[in-house]
């Protein structure tokens, strides 16, 4: 069985900095694209920030400049570092990983969420 975890959220005021870390573990046959999304009250879910397996980084255009997606793959882990945090980013955030359990098909699995409020 495969399980993300996620952890470093907080609150925060505007301005300040906060570190995403997502880690996923069980029994995992290959990790793809490693992503983050959030969803604010009232609205949809969005991609934050992605990052493939190997290419080029996605950042939404509201984080770009602030945040950085990174990925460590031998501890299977997608990080996120926010800063310059606004009221506006407060919302709840989700990691989305592509990857392929070991004797099953692949499949997008996601984490727990983690609550953001950025607010003084």
């Amino acid at each position: 069985q495969v399980q993300l975890v996620e952890s470093g959220g907080g609150l925060v005021q505007p301005g300040g900095s906060l570190r995403l870390s997502c880690a996923a573990s069980g029994r995992i046959s290959s990790l793809n694209t490693m992503g983050w999304y959030r969803q604010a009250p009232g609205k949809q879910r969005e991609l934050v920030a992605r990052i493939p397996l190997g290419g080029s980084t996605v950042y939404a255009d509201s984080v770009k400049g602030r945040f950085t997606i990174s990925r460590d793959n031998a501890k299977n882990t997608v990080y996120l570092q926010m800063n310059s945090l606004k009221p506006e980013d407060t919302a709840v955030y989700y990691c989305n990983v592509r990857l392929v359990p070991l004797g099953n098909v692949g499949g997008d699995y996601w984490g727990q969420g983690t609550q953001v409020t950025v607010s003084s």
